[in-house]
This record gives structure tokens, sequence and C-alpha cells, in this order.
């Protein structure tokens, strides 16, 4: 599967419908709200979806009439919904985490998505522990010292993970190339 990053590539309306629409493989649509205003980045969001993404990525601090107006979207046209939490900063504490997650959920999520800046071993252990309680959890941290989340959290539960086809394009300190966390599978089996 794929993320396509409609705010960095920078799509139009146009181009997302072209893109969406040759998808051969489940896509996830997702375009962060510094790239345009909420009402471009609707249309954006609902293009995808209407062309054929499996999922659409949703920022939890996204206004609650966008977050509303495009999860009925998605759902009503079989997309998944997946709200994302970033902390860029740091990890919270377990039950802040927990919080989050279950504000994801009662907003109608699919797939609730916690990423956070891991400083510690215990940050990663800490986001991790996530899989204990929920299912349809994508919990990983970000960093150098967050890199065994994006492995580990397969094992875990995850329904999937976030790779980069190269380092250079990679969207967040410590993310691997599609290669290395292959290379890292095989060793783990």
């Amino acid at each position: 599967m794929s993320e396509i990053r409609i705010d960095l590539c920078g799509l139009t309306e146009q181009t997302t419908a072209e893109v969406f629409s040759h998808v051969q493989k489940p896509a996830i649509a997702t375009c962060r709200p510094d790239c345009c205003p909420d009402a471009v980045r609707l249309g954006l969001l609902k293009t995808a979806i209407a062309c054929g993404a499996a999922y659409v990525d949703v920022e939890i601090e996204s206004a609650e009439s966008f977050k509303k107006e495009i999860i009925a979207f998605a759902h009503s046209k079989g997309c998944r919904c997946i709200i994302s939490y970033h902390n860029y900063e740091n990890t919270p504490s377990l039950q802040e985490l927990k919080s989050i997650v279950d504000s994801c959920f009662a907003q109608h999520a699919d797939i609730a998505k916690v990423a956070t800046m891991a400083h510690t071993q215990e940050d990663c252990a800490r986001v991790l522990s996530l899989y204990a309680d929920y299912k349809n959890v994508v919990a990983l941290a970000m960093g150098e010292e967050g890199k065994i989340t994006r492995i580990a959290n397969l094992y875990l539960g995850s329904p999937f993970s976030f790779a980069a086809v190269s380092l250079e394009s990679a969207t967040a300190k410590g993310q691997m190339t599609v290669e290395q966390m292959r290379d890292c599978k095989k060793i783990l089996g």
C-alpha cells in the first residue's frame, strides 16, 4: 500500500483525481493542514476519496466540522478513516496517549494513528504499550530512538507501518526506507 501526500506533491484536484484513479494498491490520502486553507484541503481529500482512496488521514486537531464532513463522506464511499495525532516534541504519558486514542475512536476513526517523538527507550515502550489495550491502532515513535517502533508495531497488531521510498523522501525523523524495513523483517523472520 502507499500513502500519497497530496500536500507534499502539490497536487491539484485534477491531478489528485488522476493519481487516485490509477493507483493499483490501497492508498492513504493525506493532505496536512499547513499546505492550504481547509476549504481547498477538503476538496482535495474528497476528490481522492471519490477516485478510490482506501483510507483518508485527518489530523485530530482539525476543526470538528472538517472531520465530521470528511469522515461522513469517506464512510459513504467505503473509505476507511484514520484520525492521526502527531507530537514532534515528545511522548506524552500513557494516560494521555490512551485519552488521545479514545478520542480518535469517539470521533469515528476506523484507525487511530499516534506518532510521537521518542527521546528514550521508555518513550518507545510507552507508545508500543498501546497495543495491549487497543486494536486498529498505528502507534509509532519518530526520531532515531523510535526506529524500533516502526518494525515492532507490526508484530504487536498494527495494520501497517510507514516507510519512505528513499532516505531523502522520508517525512519524519527516524523513518526507514522500504528496503531497510524489508531487511529488518527478513532478519526477524
